[in-house]
């Protein structure tokens, strides 16, 4: 029980808090990042008050799991991507959209859709029926910056 007894000075946080969040740049998990923060953190208290060294691993660990929890529960879902960027032609095909303008032709106009499909959530739009402002479409294919949609009543 000799380390105990140890003399940690607050930059030897500092250091281990800067070397944890290093790690991050190898191990690209968004974990050790918080690890090192909180290692920051104590050395930063250390400066102004002297605490023993198990009140300093105390309250590493606390702040570490208290910033993990944050992170995972509250931060970490709301930067989840919630927009259908990403998605290849076969994953926008079948996306549900409502006509809010339509066009100089009655089956041209656009379209928005309750969740952004290929970072918009606003498109022009061509349909070969029929389509008056409000009514419910289902997209068939892209054609460059045009999405070729269908109604929703013909797809029923």
């Amino acid at each position: 029980m000799e380390w105990l007894d140890a003399n940690i000075a607050y930059w030897h946080w500092m250091v281990l808090g800067l070397l944890l969040v290093a790690t991050e740049l190898f191990i690209p998990v968004f974990v050790m990042i918080w690890f090192g923060a909180s290692a920051i953190a104590v050395g930063l208290m250390l400066l102004v008050v002297d605490l023993s060294v198990v009140v300093q691993m105390l309250f590493w660990l606390s702040l570490s799991v208290l910033d993990l929890v944050v992170w995972f529960k509250f931060i970490h879902p709301k930067m989840k991507n919630k927009t259908l960027s990403g998605m290849s032609r076969e994953q926008v095909i079948g996306q549900e959209g409502m006509v809010i303008r339509l066009g100089p032709e009655i089956e041209q106009g656009t379209i928005r859709f309750s969740i952004p499909v290929l970072g918009s959530d606003e498109w022009q739009f061509i349909c070969r029926e029929h389509v008056t402002v409000g009514d419910r479409l289902v997209v068939e294919d892209i054609s460059g910056n045009t999405l070729i949609v269908r109604s929703q009543r013909g797809a029923a």
